[in-house]
């Protein structure tokens, strides 16, 4: 008969048969023997992650091993000991034995560990550090040859004259030394004040017509000179300001009329008289700009009226 316990009515039954149960006062037998362990059931879901533990205590410091900090660049027929890293062709390599022979990439005695990457972008500059205790002062080297000559700086200001030092005693006249080279010239002296005008020289020979020059200011008029010949007749100046009418007079009384008398004979022509003196203007030179026309057309009225051919 198969038996077992189930829960019935709420309290712990025998339950007889493979169906039904019905519950019946007990009594406790001793336990039987351990049954044979039941298969493993299915895996439950994984629970929640525990929270994580305390930190472990430090272990202690390894031995130093060879590393990057500790490569080298490759040098050929150097005693690398066993262990050592060497850099070659942009690669990192590992001796394999001491005195090894060869180079990396073809000898056995060197071990590939990292082929050299692309060169990566520069990192950001790290914080300055401490400044290191400044060291002792090196010997002095021995002086270096001599560098050329630098350019000559510029010329500095010229100093204050100092004071004049006491006269010292003449000495002997030596022998002359040769001629210095002419200096610059100076700079020319302010005008000195005009001297009075000399004789007039003897006229010269026409020279060449050089170009007009700038015209000078007007200088003072001379004294008249003695009359020249006359010379050809100027063009007709411009007529001069009608003078105002003088006041008329009384009028007179009439005479009485006289009796006409007859026409005399016709007068012999009378002697030309002497011809007049005319005194030239002096000329002026030709304008070179419209500016200057009012300049010389001032002049050569000033020149007219000076020679009595404009009233001033």
């Amino acid at each position: 008969m198969n038996h077992h316990h189930c829960g019935c009515g709420g309290s712990d039954s025998f339950c007889f048969g493979s169906n039904g149960c019905d519950p019946v006062a007990y009594i406790p037998g001793p336990p039987g023997p351990p049954g044979p362990p039941g298969c493993p059931g299915p895996r439950g879901p994984m629970g929640p992650r525990g929270a994580t533990g305390p930190t472990g205590p430090t272990g202690p410091v390894g031995p130093a091993g060879a590393g990057i900090d500790t490569a080298s660049q490759f040098v050929p027929g150097y005693p690398y000991a066993e262990g050592n890293m060497v850099y070659y062709n942009g690669s990192l390599y590992q001796v394999l034995r001491n005195n090894p022979s060869g180079v990396p990439g073809t000898s056995p005695d060197f071990a590939l560990v990292t082929v050299a990457g692309p060169t990566g972008a520069t990192g950001p500059t790290g914080p300055m550090g401490i400044p290191g205790a400044t060291g002792a002062t090196g010997a002095v080297g021995a002086t270096g040859p001599t560098g050329p000559a630098g350019a000559a700086g510029a010329t500095g200001i010229t100093g204050p004259t100092g004071p004049a030092g006491p006269a010292g005693a003449t000495g002997a006249i030596g022998a002359e030394g040769p001629t210095g080279p002419t200096g610059p010239a100076g700079a020319a002296g302010a005008a000195g004040a005009e001297g009075p005008t000399g004789p007039t020289g003897p006229a010269g020979a026409a020279g060449a017509e050089g170009p007009t020059g700038p015209t000078g200011p007007t200088g003072p008029a001379g004294a008249a000179g003695t009359a020249g010949a006359e010379g050809p007749t100027g063009p007709t100046g411009p007529a001069g300001a009608a003078g105002t009418a003088g006041a008329e007079g009384p009028t007179g009384p009439t005479g009485p009329a006289g009796a006409a008398g007859a026409a005399g004979a016709e007068g012999p022509t009378g002697p030309t008289g002497p011809a007049g003196t005319v005194t030239p203007a002096a000329a002026v030179t030709d304008a070179t700009n419209t500016t200057d026309v009012v300049t010389q057309f001032n002049q050569l009225l000033a020149n007219m009226r000076a020679a009595g051919l404009l009233s001033s």
